[in-house]
C-alpha cells in the first residue's frame, strides 16, 4: 500500500497541531495566584484550600546542606506514599516562595529532581499530594551567595 504524498503531508501536520496544542493542557491546571504568593502561608492557603499538610518519613529531599549559589540549587524529590498525585517545592524565604509543582502520573513514578533560587538560608518543603490529603517534609539549605537578587 503506497501513501500519497498529500497524505503524508497531511498526517504529519495534524501530529505537529497536537504537539503544539499539547502544553496547553498541561498549563491549565497551573495555579498562578499561588506562584505569586509573597509569604508561606498565604502560598499554602492558595495551595491546599485550608489544609494543612501532614508531615511524613515517606517524602525524602535531596539537596546540598550549603549551597554556594542560591542561584542554581539542586532538589531532588522521592516519595513512597502510595497514589501519589504531585509535588510542590516551596522555599520559605524566597520572595515567591512556591518554587515549582509537578503533576505525576501512575507511570512517571514518584520522583522529580529540578534546580530552584534560593535568595537565602531557609527552609525548602517538598509537599505531596496523595489522595485527598497532603503530606510534608522540609530541609534546611544555608545559601551562601543569593540568587534571588542577593
Amino acid at each position: 500500500m503506497s501513501m500519497k504524498r498529500r497524505d503524508v503531508l497531511g498526517r504529519l501536520g495534524a501530529m505537529a497541531l497536537g504537539l503544539a496544542l499539547l502544553p496547553l493542557k498541561v498549563w491549565a491546571a497551573r495555579p498562578d495566584k499561588a506562584f505569586s504568593e509573597e509569604t508561606l502561608e498565604a502560598a499554602f492557603g492558595d495551595m491546599f484550600a485550608g489544609a494543612k499538610p501532614i508531615p511524613s518519613s515517606k517524602i525524602e529531599i535531596k539537596a546540598p546542606d550549603i549551597a554556594e549559589n542560591g542561584a542554581v540549587v539542586p532538589i531532588k524529590i522521592t516519595t513512597t506514599l502510595p497514589g501519589a498525585e504531585s509535588v510542590s517545592i516551596v522555599a520559605a524565604k524566597n520572595p515567591f516562595p512556591l518554587t515549582a509543582m509537578f503533576a505525576l502520573t501512575p507511570s512517571s513514578g514518584a520522583m522529580v529532581a529540578t534546580r530552584i533560587k534560593m535568595g537565602k538560608t531557609s527552609k525548602v518543603y517538598a509537599i505531596v499530594k496523595a489522595g485527598d490529603k497532603f503530606y510534608s517534609a522540609s530541609k534546611q539549605v544555608k545559601v551562601t551567595i543569593g540568587g534571588c537578587g542577593g
